[in-house]
């Protein structure tokens, strides 16, 4: 089943009780935002920012931007009329925290009549993970709370098998790559830049921001370098002689190669 979800690769998140805010983080420049009705607001909060969504939506005026709006867990007692609300409202899809299974997903995207993103935050939800990417329109990757719920170290090392699995789980089932988890820190250019750039060699295709000040620096991890487009460049200049034996820089090039320089071509912004 291919994804319903308008493509994105840089969703920042906005607090769903913070309506002042949401004009603010679409003009940040951001692929899509995330209003969210889950960890950003407080208990007391809930209900006031759920009922307050439409009104909040059409006065900030977002235009063609993606709005997805992450609901609370399926298991707890305001999932139900977050999912009926956002079934009313003008939302490129709904992000489903803490799914686990299969079923969570077809429940969800029942319940709203929306594309679901499936983020996956735990053992379980690892565990089912190619189940999940099947009924899923995309998967992301909580990756701060599956560290938590396993206790292991929020570290590349650590959760290299997680992504890896859900990485593999999104291109089985032919749905987009996936989106990857926040990066905390928010003002280091440098380590945002190189996790997203660690992320995509990976396979993913997008991250979770938490904050403006991410988009640049992460758009910038997504993207190919100078060398890597040179390289690309003189690829496909060479595939498209008609040569029956191809070399670049000494190294032969055959249709993987070829593939990888029209990714690189893709992603860069170019026509191949």
């Amino acid at each position: 089943m291919a994804s319903r979800l308008p493509a994105f690769t840089l969703p920042l998140f906005v607090p769903g009780d913070r309506p002042e805010r949401f004009a603010k983080a679409a003009a940040a420049g951001p692929d899509a935002i995330i209003v969210d009705l889950e960890d950003a607001v407080a208990t007391d909060n809930k209900v006031a920012a759920r009922e307050g969504l439409a009104g909040a939506l059409a006065e900030a005026n977002l235009g063609a931007l993606p709005v997805l709006l992450r609901v609370n867990s399926i298991d707890v007692e305001w999932a139900e009329d977050d999912l009926a609300t956002a079934s009313k409202l003008p939302l490129a899809g709904i992000i489903l925290p803490k799914a686990q299974t299969a079923d969570d997903i077809l429940a969800a995207s029942q319940a709203s009549s929306l594309p679901v993103i499936a983020l996956v935050e735990s053992a379980w939800g690892l565990r089912n993970i190619f189940e999940i990417a099947e009924a899923a329109d995309r998967i992301a990757f909580g990756s701060i709370d599956f560290a938590a719920d396993l206790n292991i170290g929020h570290t590349r090392e650590a959760l290299l098998f997680a992504r890896s699995q859900i990485a593999l789980a999104s291109r089985c089932s032919e749905k987009p790559a996936p989106i990857d988890g926040v990066t905390t820190d928010i003002k280091d250019a440098a380590v945002i830049t190189s996790d997203s750039r660690y992320a995509m060699e990976l396979g993913f295709g997008g991250k979770l921001l938490i904050h403006p000040a991410q988009i640049a620096p992460a758009r910038e991890g997504f993207m190919p370098t100078e060398a890597e487009i040179d390289w690309a460049a003189r690829v496909l200049e060479a595939a498209a002689s008609g040569a029956a034996a191809i070399k670049v820089n000494g190294a032969m090039v055959d249709a993987p190669v070829i593939i990888k320089a029209r990714q690189i071509y893709l992603r860069a912004g170019k026509e191949v």
